[in-house]
């Protein structure tokens, strides 16, 4: 399946969280489309599973196929399958960049990320979906740092993820642990998710 391109907002308020991270989708708490103040259908066991996987998948950016191929990579992984599972999500190098704030969103930070702006231990890596280990130090190309829309973002970022250590001087980040469960999305109920696989 490709990549969702539609309106963002609409599809934050069908799923009930924002996937943007700043909570302006959901100013109105209910589902987009002239049915949507009203009386929302209760949903089966299937139909909250379903949910709770594509709030995770598209709170990523990822295609279904990428997903699950992921999930898989986790199952075999020792400890929490739902846990690895997020962990592996947030190690990802466009997650990383979004969280050091040089990008406003996801989808941003991606494109940094393929465009090659971005370096891992040195070197240029465009691969959004590059899994980054602990250790490894994250920066931006020489001739990328004075881009508009990453001082725009440096501008506007709030705060920096705690398993992450950033250098304001070398404009470079150091992924200096896994994250912990409770340091991550907690509108996400990665045990439903992990149920929705093991059908």
């Amino acid at each position: 399946m490709a990549r969702y391109t539609g309106p963002a907002f609409k599809l934050s308020r069908r799923l009930g969280i924002s996937l943007s991270g700043t909570g302006k989708e959901l100013k109105r708490a209910f589902p987009p489309g002239q049915h949507g103040p009203g009386q929302r259908k209760k949903l089966s066991g299937y139909g909250v599973q379903l949910q709770e996987k594509q709030k995770l998948r598209h709170m990523y950016g990822l295609g279904e196929k990428q997903f699950r191929n992921l999930f898989d990579k986790a199952a075999k992984m020792k400890g929490i399958s739902g846990e690895n599972f997020m962990i592996l999500l947030e190690s990802r190098l466009d997650n990383l960049v979004y969280r050091l704030g040089w990008a406003n969103s996801r989808p941003g930070a991606r494109q940094l990320v393929a465009h090659g702006h971005v370096t891992v231990n040195g070197k240029k890596v465009d691969i959004a979906s590059y899994t980054v280990s602990v250790g490894d130090v994250i920066g931006l190309r020489e001739r990328s740092r004075g881009l508009s829309s990453i001082k725009e973002a440096i501008t506007g970022r709030h705060h920096i993820a705690a398993y992450l250590e950033f250098n304001e001087s070398a404009m470079e980040g150091k992924y200096i642990r896994l994250p912990e469960r409770s340091e991550l999305s907690q509108d996400i109920d990665e045990k439903q998710i992990v149920e929705f696989y093991s059908r």
